[in-house]
């Protein structure tokens, strides 16, 4: 009973890998934009079809398109911020959801229609195939092992630039008072639009990383985006720390349940949420 405990949670730890990531972006565009972007999912999807695209069109493989995956959906959030939402910021939130909504239902019905939902299949990198790691209570897959680690490097750095860095600084300030920043000849509009082409592109990352796990499909987004956003939700809307630690959290608790009590696996995370909402409405680490 324990090692199933165990094995499952460390499989939880996999899933949570991708909510902490995809959470953080959705965390960046909300704290940094006070946008609400339900097209995150989508870009998700693109992230990973990029990299079948690279892969199989352009004989790119993996390592490569970790790189160029995010840089060319996160160019393309900077398209979007720029062409739509950057004419959104001075209305109500319900626009701007609209709006990302709309786009994202776009984006899989035209992805859908190129490829089909059948899903596409993304072989690992050959380093990791037949490598594995033995934790004595389970046999975990080496790219597993990787996500995991490639999501924690990259969520701890992104932190990192935001909380204790001169452009960090200047990002959060540009929330509170962007005239005062402009003021001292920093470029607001800019900064925003990369910052949402920043998020965009953490998305994206999680993409690839989801890429050799899932199959390649354009349901994939709309499969992780709510409990995403009740992970969100949970850790405190625009909370980068929040989001890091609840994803993760809830992920090993989805493992655990599994065990427990398969029948509320697919429903933990938004009792969870219920009961944060009743007890702090703003979150485990947002601020009211």
């Amino acid at each position: 009973m324990i090692e199933d405990i165990l094995s499952q949670m460390v499989l939880g730890l996999v899933n949570g890998a991708f909510y902490a990531l995809l959470s953080l972006g959705l965390a960046v565009i909300f704290g940094m934009l006070n946008v609400i972007n339900f097209t995150h999912g989508a870009q998700f999807m693109m992230g990973a079809f990029v990299a079948w695209m690279l892969l199989n069109w352009l004989g790119i493989g993996y390592w490569w398109a970790l790189l160029l995956s995010p840089l060319i959906v996160g160019a393309f959030g900077v398209v979007i911020e720029r062409l739509m939402i950057s004419r959104l910021y001075k209305l109500d939130h319900l626009y701007g959801l609209l709006l990302t909504f709309g786009l994202g239902l776009i984006i899989e019905g035209l992805f859908r229609n190129e490829f089909g939902s059948s899903g596409l299949p993304y072989q690992p990198p050959p380093a990791f195939r037949g490598f594995s790691l033995d934790l004595g209570f389970m046999i975990l897959p080496g790219y597993r092992a990787w996500v995991v680690v490639a999501s924690l490097v990259v969520c701890i750095s992104t932190w990192l630039i935001i909380e204790k860095t001169r452009l960090g600084s200047y990002l959060r300030a540009a929330t509170e008072r962007a005239d005062l920043v402009q003021a001292f000849g920093i470029n607001v509009p800019r900064m925003i639009t990369l910052t949402y082409g920043a998020g965009v592109a953490l998305a994206a990352f999680a993409g690839v990383l989801a890429a050799p796990i899932y199959s390649v499909n354009p349901n994939m987004g709309a499969n992780f985006i709510i409990t995403v956003f009740a992970v969100v939700v949970i850790g405190g809307m625009g909370s980068i720390l929040g989001s890091v630690i609840t994803g993760f959290g809830l992920g090993m608790l989805e493992g655990l349940a599994r065990v427990v009590y398969p029948e509320a696996s697919a429903t933990v995370v938004f009792v969870v949420m219920a009961i944060v909402l009743l007890t702090r409405p703003a979150g485990l680490f947002g601020r009211a």
